[in-house]
């Protein structure tokens, strides 16, 4: 590897992200500005940062690892994340949130709940979750960052991380949404073109997508023995209905990340960013063609690296890397393309790192700045605390990141991002539906859901989900089992699917039980949330 011509294209990178995030904060002068981007995002840009922020390097090296686990099956979730995580998400609830938030003026996603239900406690409630829960998040993006600097370049693993962290801290820093989502346009430029070449390279190098797709499906012979044990049929098959890999891919990943989008905290934001509902319109599109093009790539790259593996080395893809599906997608990009690419994509595997990264702490600051110590501050002096003490909460956050990522195990990449979607969808996303589309639903209402969904999702993770109770050894200590619930399909039916419906009906039963909001407070919220016009 040429270090020269890896320096000068570092330095021309990092000299674009300085440039970027220094017009951002020149362009910062108030905290609407720094929380939400003044509310005047041009379209193309909205529509990148939404997808460099969904997508990330847990798609690109943590999925794409358990494709090259697993096998193309995983493509179902890209479908999704198309249908659910970009056109109902833009269509169905991206206006009524831009519409809604800019009648009750939030800058947060846990303000808007707030002032939508009349409680600092669900605003505080909210933003001490996704504080609190967001590090583990920040710290797998992270790892698959360092993970693929330590493959290409030969880095310290516990180098490259610090330095990706100080860089985004940067930006985060100084330059508040705007520096966020401006460098989330250019990293996400990168990463298309990235992506790009390299689905087509894959399929030239291995002759084609007819004769890579059929070598991969007759390597069936070559299957895990433990996949199949728990179901799986081969790489370009779908696992037996019922197994516990089944249970895995359908509750994990396909539910867990392709419908858990909906109530990503960072990615709602992103709505309330535009100032009318045409942007978002001209949007879908956009964004449509990113998700598209980022995690099919992924998948199919991290499938076929079996093909590649086994011709070179005579083994598969899980076989070469030692078991750490992590190192699925950098090993191969280091061993099968050329060198000038290497650059390219490890330009693009940062840029997808510091983008989601950059969201998130943004989010996690913001939470510290105004729905926690916010709520708590005098109201007078509420507003002149809000960029400093935001600021204060991304350097907190960026330390519990980087302590996180350096005690995490290996292949956690793809697990920890499941993880974070579905904490948060049990936490807020029937609240966050009910408080678009039913006037019905009561403060007590909303406040049972996301208490019930977030304990819910805790104590299912914690003794009874095998992977994660299994790994925490909490439930083992007490109770001198691995799970509480050791009969299948239990211990593989992921938290997503059982917190979700409790708060749904906790949410729905004390609403009908309880005192109604104040005609005053739902007149406020929803006196724009109608308008079929360009907004407020």
């Amino acid at each position: 590897m040429d270090i020269m011509i890896l320096a000068i294209v570092f330095i021309v990178y990092i000299f674009a992200l300085v440039y970027v995030g220094y017009y951002a904060w020149k362009k910062t002068n108030s905290s609407e500005d720094y929380m939400l981007a003044g509310k005047d995002t041009h379209p193309y840009i909205m529509a990148l940062s939404y997808g460099a922020t969904f997508i990330s390097t847990a798609a690109i090296v943590g999925f794409g690892g358990v494709a090259g686990e697993y096998g193309m099956s995983v493509l179902w979730l890209a479908f999704l994340n198309i249908i659910i995580g970009v056109f109902i998400a833009f269509v169905f609830l991206g206006k009524r949130t831009r519409r809604m938030g800019h009648s009750l003026g939030s800058l947060t996603f846990p303000e808007f709940l707030g002032k939508r239900f009349n409680s600092k406690f669900i605003q505080y409630a909210s933003g001490l979750i996704i504080f609190g829960a967001m590090p583990l998040y920040v710290a797998v993006v992270l790892i698959g960052a360092a993970r693929f600097l330590e493959s290409s370049l030969m880095l310290d693993f516990t180098i490259a991380l610090f330095i990706l962290a100080i860089i985004i801290t940067f930006y985060v820093f100084f330059g508040g949404i705007k520096g966020v989502m401006y460098t989330d346009a250019l990293q996400g430029t990168i990463m298309v073109v990235a992506m790009l070449f390299l689905l087509g390279y894959i399929y030239w190098l291995l002759g084609g997508v007819d004769t890579a797709n059929s070598a991969l499906t007759n390597m069936v012979n070559l299957y895990p023995a433990s996949s199949i044990e728990t179901g799986g049929t081969g790489w370009t098959t779908f696992p037996k209905f019922g197994t516990p890999f089944w249970w895995n891919l359908v509750s994990s990943v396909f539910v867990g990340v392709g419908i858990g989008v909906l109530a990503q905290p960072p990615l709602i934001v992103r709505f309330m960013t535009v100032e009318s509902d045409k942007e978002l319109n001209r949007s879908v599109l956009i964004g449509g063609i990113f998700i598209a093009i980022m995690p099919t790539t992924a998948y199919i790259v991290g499938s076929l690296s079996n093909v590649y593996f086994f011709d070179k080395l005579g083994k598969i893809a899980v076989d070469v890397v030692g078991g750490n599906i992590d190192k699925i997608i950098p090993t191969f990009i280091t061993m099968a393309l050329p060198e000038w690419f290497i650059y390219l994509f490890l330009l693009s595997l940062i840029a997808a790192a510091m983008s989601t990264i950059s969201s998130q702490l943004h989010t996690q600051g913001s939470a510290f700045g105004i729905d926690i110590y916010g709520t708590l501050r005098d109201k007078s002096k509420q507003k002149l605390d809000q960029v400093p003490i935001t600021r204060v909460g991304v350097l907190i956050a960026i330390i519990l990141a980087i302590v996180m990522a350096y005690t995490l195990p290996g292949s956690i990449v793809a697990l920890g991002t499941s993880l974070f979607f579905e904490i948060c969808a049990a936490a807020f996303l029937p609240v966050f539906l009910g408080a678009l589309y039913w006037r019905g639903i009561t403060k007590m209402g909303a406040i049972a859901g996301i208490i019930s969904g977030t304990f819910v999702s805790l104590f299912w993770l914690i003794f009874v989900f095998a992977k994660t109770a299994t790994g925490l050894g909490i439930c083992k200590l007490i109770f001198g089992v691995e799970t509480l619930l050791s009969t299948v399909p239990w211990p593989f039916i992921d938290v997503m699917i059982i917190a979700v419906p409790v708060s749904a009906f906790f949410t729905i039963v004390v609403s009908l039980l309880t005192k109604p909001l104040e005609q005053e407070v739902l007149d406020k919220a929803f006196e724009d949330i109608d308008n079929k016009g360009s907004g407020v």
